[in-house]
């Protein structure tokens, strides 16, 4: 037990010492983009205005409501002091919305795209793969191929094939937005079903990539299993079959578990290919929205939510597998 505590300690160290710098990271770099972005706010504003002094004085008094007047440094410790708040500020690009707000609005839409459509490729993939490893012959020869092309394909260019195919070509599905333009959201058969049919395209470019690399992982995971000696001991000592695959295929899903974690606290930032491709409207396209307009507030805040979940994604993996891992808890017991 003290060896655990030792263990723990040590990846919360860690963890802490990641979150400080990313933390730092996630404010400075956007800062030092180029432009002014309090600028193009005030064009906006301003416009038809003539007066070279009034449009001066609003300047100064949407610089002093952001804090872009202030040093970099006074600015940093106000943003940790407003983040400890729950306040992420007003959001520039889409001003006078605060960025809570807009995030908000954004994120459920990428959840309930990413979550599923990790879960449905990982249990598609990963039964693939432990089939291919088990039955051998013709099925593993045309699904090895097959998952090394698909797992290697670019997100966006499957995202394109199936715009292309099934959204211009066919018109089977829309090409663009979360539900219908002409629709107002609400709880009405219409909306619900214009939210279904635009969620597939999104859908099935995340899960058909996913599918190919889970497969990949659990065959070769799978075959090493297979091949181990305690699984040749099993058989020479008369155990049934169906008992050792179980142990075999439980032992080869231990790295896929971790990758399943690290995909769902990725799944944030993961959705940016699709999201932009098919203008869904969730956290990877406000996040690119926020890029285009220089929004320092909405980008910090954006990207330290996409920190915050593969940094704690990372820990919860590590002090489960010091839990379940058996190796790991014999490392332990000898310190």
């Amino acid at each position: 037990m003290k060896g655990y505590w030792k263990y723990f300690l040590n990846k919360l160290g860690w963890f802490v010492i990641t979150f400080i710098f990313a933390f730092v990271l996630n404010f400075t770099l956007p800062r030092l983009m180029p432009g002014d972005p309090v600028a193009a706010i005030v064009s906006r504003l301003a416009q038809g205005m003539s007066n070279a002094t009034g449009v001066q004085a609003i300047y100064q008094q949407y610089a002093e409501l952001f804090g872009t007047n202030r040093p970099m440094h006074e600015q940093f410790f106000i943003y940790v002091r407003n983040v400890f708040r729950g306040d992420f500020g007003f959001s520039f690009s889409q001003y006078p919305r605060p960025v809570a707000e807009v995030l908000g609005a954004s994120i459920w839409w990428t959840i309930a795209l990413q979550f599923p459509a990790i879960l449905v490729g990982w249990i598609i993939g990963n039964t693939l793969g432990a089939l291919a490893a088990y039955l051998k012959g013709g099925f593993d020869k045309v699904l090895m191929p097959v998952s090394i092309f698909v797992s290697n394909f670019p997100p966006f260019g499957m995202a394109v094939i199936l715009l292309a195919v099934f959204g211009v070509t066919l018109k089977w599905f829309p090409i663009a937005g979360g539900y219908g333009f002409d629709l107002i959201p609400s709880f009405s058969w219409n909306f619900i079903w214009s939210v279904f049919v635009h969620y597939q395209l999104p859908f099935w470019s995340i899960v058909l990539i996913a599918i190919g690399g889970q497969a990949i992982g659990m065959r070769s995971m799978a075959i090493y299993e297979l091949n181990a000696d305690y699984v040749k001991f099993s058989r020479f000592m008369g155990i049934k079959d169906r008992k050792i695959i179980g142990y075999v295929f439980r032992n080869a899903m231990l790295p896929q578990i971790t990758g399943l974690a690290l995909s769902i606290g990725t799944m944030v930032g993961g959705a940016l290919v699709a999201e932009i491709v098919f203008s869904y409207p969730g956290l990877g396209y406000t996040l690119m929205n926020g890029v285009m307009g220089q929004d320092y507030p909405l980008i910090s805040a954006a990207t330290l939510i996409i920190t915050i979940m593969v940094l704690t994604a990372n820990f919860v993996i590590e002090i489960l597998y010091g839990i379940i891992d058996p190796r790991i808890k014999a490392a332990q017991s000898e310190q």
